[in-house]
């Protein structure tokens, strides 16, 4: 048993402070986020620009996320952000144009996906086309429709299944609390947007979805996905066995104070599970970095 450096798939940065949120915080600036990640070993992080006026009061554009990482290349990698209203805000815009040039400018997917309109939009189809077609994997959130931001989805996920079932070449990496609270299959639409606690039941429709789509995979970042896991660890450690090829580790800090968030014990979580044999050395080491390495370096 060996325990190693994580590759965190979701997290946030800002190269200066802007306008602070209205509780006083803000993203964590580069040199901060490497230093709460030496606090809980994790060797790099894949930064997703905050493109979408729903999620946040300052944005950061793709120009600034890649220059981060050109400056910080031993710490961070990057995902591109794109919002399906972008070109025409039209069916037939070619995003193919935008994906390839964040290629080559090194960007390794798209995400995390933040527009607050409904996941079957046929925008977002001819987005998800372009997406699949530039082989640029996809990190959604899921959201309610107004006061709210992420991509839309009703209760047990229909119009996502429909998204998975038309782009099968396609990786979708399922993200936020409306898409990790559906491992339960007891949930009720009340507890949808939280943090539900509890033994996990059979019937959980991201384990279903999971079993039937092999294009659906799991972002285990933020609360959302340590709850999943954590919740109930005998579930979750067989959750994080069975599907250990399309599984990521993530953290998701948006704040320096988040160094103390309980989203931050997945990586304990997941060296306690190899150390006590609740998961085995395969499984843990991709999950915890092998798959994310694949990602990035287009091996998968």
């Amino acid at each position: 048993m060996a325990l190693v450096k994580k590759i965190d798939i979701h997290v946030h940065t800002i190269s200066s402070r802007g306008i602070l949120r209205k509780n006083g915080n803000t993203f964590a600036l580069p040199h901060e986020l490497r230093e709460m990640y030496d606090k809980i070993g994790v060797e790099k992080g894949v930064l997703l620009p905050i493109i979408k006026p729903e999620q946040s009061l300052e944005l950061n554009t793709n120009r600034e996320i890649r220059d981060i990482v050109k400056a910080n290349p031993e710490s961070f990698a990057w995902f591109c952000g794109i919002d399906p209203r972008q070109g025409n805000n039209a069916p037939d815009t070619d995003f193919s144009y935008m994906l390839e040039y964040y290629k080559s400018e090194g960007a390794k997917g798209v995400g995390e996906m933040l527009a607050n309109i409904y996941f079957d939009d046929e925008r977002v189809f001819n987005f998800f086309h372009h997406c699949e077609k530039c082989n640029m994997p996809v990190i959604f959130h899921i959201g309610n429709l107004g006061r709210d931001y992420g991509l839309v989805d009703e209760f047990g996920l229909p119009r996502l299944e429909k998204a998975l079932k038309t782009f099968p070449k396609l990786r979708f990496l399922g993200h936020s609390q409306k898409f990790w609270a559906e491992i339960s299959g007891d949930l009720t639409p009340e507890q949808r947007d939280g943090y539900p606690t509890g033994k996990v039941t059979p019937g959980g429709r991201v384990v279903e979805l999971m079993r039937n789509y092999p294009n659906l995979y799991g972002d285990l970042s933020a609360g959302s996905g340590y709850n999943a896991v954590s919740r109930d660890p005998e579930f979750g450690y067989g959750f994080i066995e069975e599907f250990q090829d399309r599984l990521y580790y993530g953290t998701d800090i948006c704040d320096p104070a988040n160094i103390t968030n309980p989203m931050l014990k997945l990586a304990s979580f997941l060296d306690e599970g190899v150390t006590q044999g609740k998961i085995s050395q395969a499984a843990y080491e991709k999950v915890s970095r092998i798959n994310a390495l694949k990602l990035l370096e287009g091996d998968i």
